[in-house]
């Protein structure tokens, strides 16, 4: 957080550290995991945590590197996501098994720390919680969008106990009023009470008139409007959220393979209509075709710190996006209809492709990384 360390997440099994400012290695955590390391987060300025397909999570202070603090065992599958919410100083983790796992980093010893189940889906890919911690947002493979409202870690959830408020696709029309218009996947509903199959629309209505308004924890099921996708169906492969928390940015491509799309959503507030049908939480304001080059990895976008640009990889190097060509504010050039985001500038330095780009949180410097293993750094003058 205060840009004293770039760390760099590495497929076999390592971790490196840069000075982002001189560009020298400082070192590698050669064996930091026993598989590919998928994901870092940086819980305040000298203590991190990992996560692995492994099935574990490390956790690692930068003044004693030669050993973890301790290692978190709860994942029974890849672990690729890691949030930490500071209002209440859990630690939320993600992975491959459906699972959501909430672990107590306060009471943490060498053997781990106290942990629970969350939350479960189907096809799980990415899990982000807003700035203010308020929402959760998780995107499957299957092409869903989920968001749990009014977000309270310390509830736990059993499966299908959480109300369910909404259930369908978004658009910039009026309401829907029905969720069997969410048009579900063939693969079926993210959500599942003992995998047994989807939650019926009845289940829905009546979870919503029982809790009525906004309970904590209740649950939006949304199929995201992605351009040029037509019916046949998505995968949200990257998740990230506005830093005011204004929008969410995703990475979508079409289960055939050969389209991608970076698509901003706009976060629309405001009390529902009625419980069971209150209006859509988000709408499609920008969006952009990628190259999609490297078909099958996942590539990792961001938002600046400011929210006013996004770097995304593209092809052998990035490009910075903006909503207009001034690189306004979101909330000054919201348009009516979906509108292209402007290439702001091409960035391209290696030569392999580019699978995740990151901004400094104080600096004007961008980093990003590429498939054979390079990490580029950038000061880009505009």
């Amino acid at each position: 957080p205060c840009r004293s360390v770039l760390t760099v997440a590495c497929e076999q099994t390592e971790v490196l550290l840069f000075d982002p400012i001189s560009s020298k290695h400082i070192k590698t955590l050669s064996e930091a995991h026993e598989d590919c390391v998928n994901n870092i987060r940086f819980l305040d300025n000298r203590l991190f945590a990992t996560c692995s397909d492994d099935t574990t999570i490390a956790l690692w202070d930068l003044r004693k590197l030669n050993t973890k603090v301790c290692t978190l065992h709860g994942h029974t599958s890849w672990v690729k996501n890691i949030e930490y919410d500071t209002n209440t100083r859990l630690l939320v983790t993600s992975g491959f098994d459906g699972n959501v796992i909430i672990w107590d980093t306060n009471r943490c010893t060498e053997d781990g720390c106290p942990h629970k189940k969350f939350f479960h889906t189907r096809f799980l890919m990415r899990m982000r919680l807003t700035p203010d911690c308020s929402k959760m947002l998780i995107s499957t493979s299957s092409g869903y969008l989920l968001i749990l409202h009014d977000l309270d870690l310390n509830k736990s959830l059993e499966v299908g106990s959480y109300p369910i408020l909404r259930a369908r696709r978004t658009t910039s029309s009026s309401d829907i009023t029905s969720s069997g218009s969410s048009a579900p996947r063939t693969v079926g509903s993210p959500c599942h009470q003992n995998d047994s199959g989807p939650l019926s629309e009845k289940h829905m209505s009546r979870s919503s008139q029982r809790e009525g308004g906004s309970p904590r924890n209740s649950l939006e099921v949304l199929t995201p409007e992605v351009p040029g996708e037509r019916d046949r169906g998505n995968c949200i492969t990257s998740l990230q959220l506005h830093p005011k928390g204004w929008a969410t940015l995703l990475r979508c491509s079409s289960n055939t393979d050969d389209q991608e799309w970076t698509c901003v959503y706009e976060f629309q507030e405001g009390a529902p209509v009625r419980p069971v049908s209150p209006r859509c939480s988000l709408r499609l304001t920008h969006c952009i075709e990628e190259a999609n080059v490297g078909r099958g990895y996942i590539k990792e976008l961001c938002f600046s710190p400011d929210g006013r640009m996004i770097s995304s990889p593209h092809a052998f190097g990035i490009r910075l996006l903006g909503f207009d060509a001034h690189c306004s504010e979101l909330v000054d050039c919201l348009p009516k209809e979906a509108s292209p985001l402007k290439e702001i500038r091409s960035l391209y330095s290696h030569n392999d492709v580019v699978l995740t780009t990151k901004f400094s949180p104080t600096h004007c410097q961008i980093a990003s990384g590429c498939l054979s293993g390079r990490v580029s750094l950038y000061q880009p003058k505009f």
